[in-house]
């Protein structure tokens, strides 16, 4: 998965700024799947206007900055579309902790139990922004067909994170007891 496709999604439900894109979506919405920063962003939009997947118009502003905003073009809607119908191999995931852990037999066990811990807290922290974002704008029932894909895609993402949560309630538990 590229950025570059995540901004082409994007533009495709709306034509934005860049600035739109990091606060809007970005910020509130997709942070849980895939972070990005105003550099990054873009950097890629650049990139995809060079591409001709996207184009930009300057709308002048007399009391601030001119905006650029960007929409996709046929080209790029072409590129989306068969994108989206790829299937892309499992990704590779590094999980830092996990190796500690595997790494760790030499630490006391309150410095592995401190780490877990440290860990457990920040999954506690990711699971509360998915449920925030779950919150604000996912719950209506009669949600449309975006919504709906929207809200199974944060389910997952809130079934893994309170997956880690349990197993990592399971790790404190059996470190405490050796």
């Amino acid at each position: 998965m590229s950025l570059a496709h995540v901004i082409l999604g994007l533009l495709q439900q709306q034509e934005r700024t860049g600035y739109d894109l990091k606060t809007e979506c970005f910020d509130d919405c997709i942070s849980h799947l895939w972070p990005a920063d105003q550099a990054q962003i873009y950097r890629t939009l650049d990139k995809l206007e060079s591409q001709g997947w996207i184009t930009c118009t300057v709308e002048i502003q007399h009391d601030r900055p001119n905006r650029k905003v960007y929409q996709i073009t046929e080209a790029g809607e072409a590129e989306l579309t068969h994108w989206l119908q790829t299937h892309h191999p499992l990704p590779v995931l590094r999980e830092p902790l996990l190796v500690q852990l595997y790494l760790a037999a030499q630490l006391p066990d309150e410095a592995i139990v401190c780490l877990l811990e440290r860990e457990l807290e920040a999954r506690q922290e990711k699971l509360a922004q998915c449920e925030e974002i779950e919150a604000l704008s996912l719950s209506d029932p009669t949600a449309s067909r975006e919504h709906k894909l929207h809200r199974l895609v944060l389910d997952l993402v809130k079934q893994r994170e309170q997956a880690y949560l349990d197993w990592l309630e399971t790790a404190i538990a059996t470190i405490r007891s050796l």
